[in-house]
């Protein structure tokens, strides 16, 4: 499987709102992390997030045999594809008629998984035209791109009328924008009684101030990452009660703890085991409903 395309298939939309999102719009066309790509390549889907649950050592097998490496990359994607999949049973009530909108879709893995599972139409929005065009190669490729689309647009001014998404999430994104920003265009999209989950890295409060690991971490990938508290301040403010929030530090360590081992290390792998083992880091899914 081709690991990049190439071809432009979404249409120009115009530039986002700050110079800021301008550079990160530039980031992601620019990324091309073979953590990103190889781990896709094993079946097809392509995540930008990390993963959870426990290690299977016996799929890994022998350090030393040759196709251990692979087996490594396989495994890692399992864990990632489990997080979209955890992210996904919080969703609440969703039929195939409803509409579903990933935030910060990347290059479409989780809004594949989310149609698979619900058969929804899910719309993506990312603020890179690289992302968007792969995503809905992707979609094309398996079927269901009258179903599944990334567009390259805000999600801070989102193209959805008002009360039109039964569901909405960030996988890993909100730590671009500003959160109350971000949870009114939540709210205005999402129709009463509608869920909005975001599985994200923050800032533990109860340290004091972002470690020094946390702010490797937004050196890493220029971002702003947001303290708990922040979170659920802002969706206090927007409408949006908290049903359900669970600590996954515990359950993401593995992941990092292998993919250090692997061929694929990017450098910031210190930083996120030594941030979550301190306490200064968490990653946290939290699930609310719009009111």
């Amino acid at each position: 499987m081709t690991t990049e395309l190439t071809t432009a298939t979404t249409p120009f939309v115009p530039a986002p709102a700050s110079p800021y999102q301008g550079d990160i719009a530039r980031y992601w066309d620019h990324e091309a992390r073979p953590v990103n790509l190889a781990l896709g390549d094993v079946d097809g889907l392509y995540h930008h997030h990390y993963g959870i649950g426990d290690v299977d050592h016996a799929a890994l097998g022998d350090r030393a045999d040759s196709a251990y490496e692979k087996r490594l990359i396989a495994e890692l994607h399992r864990l990632e594809s489990a997080q979209t999949g955890v992210l996904l049973d919080h969703l609440g009530a969703v039929s195939d008629g409803d509409t579903l909108v990933d935030a910060g879709c990347g290059r479409g893995g989780s809004m594949v998984m989310a149609h698979q599972r619900y058969g929804a139409r899910v719309e993506g929005l990312t603020l890179s035209a690289k992302q968007a065009d792969f995503a809905n190669r992707r979609a094309g490729e398996l079927g269901i791109g009258d179903r599944v689309r990334a567009q390259v647009r805000n999600m801070l001014d989102m193209p959805f009328e008002s009360g039109q998404a039964a569901a909405s999430w960030n996988n890993e994104s909100s730590m671009y924008v500003d959160l109350h920003d971000l949870f009114a265009e939540h709210s205005r999209v999402l129709r009463a009684g509608g869920r909005y989950v975001t599985i994200t890295g923050c800032w533990n409060p109860r340290y004091g101030q972002p470690s020094k690991w946390v702010s490797q971490i937004n050196a890493h990938f220029e971002c702003n990452i947001h303290s708990r508290r922040e979170y659920l301040r802002a969706m206090a403010d927007n409408r949006l009660v908290p049903q359900t929030v669970i600590d996954l530090t515990e359950q993401t360590l593995p992941y990092w703890e292998l993919r250090a081992t692997s061929s694929l290390v990017t450098g910031i792998e210190e930083a996120f085991i030594n941030s979550y083992k301190d306490g200064s880091f968490q990653y946290v899914l939290i699930a609310a409903d719009r009111v």
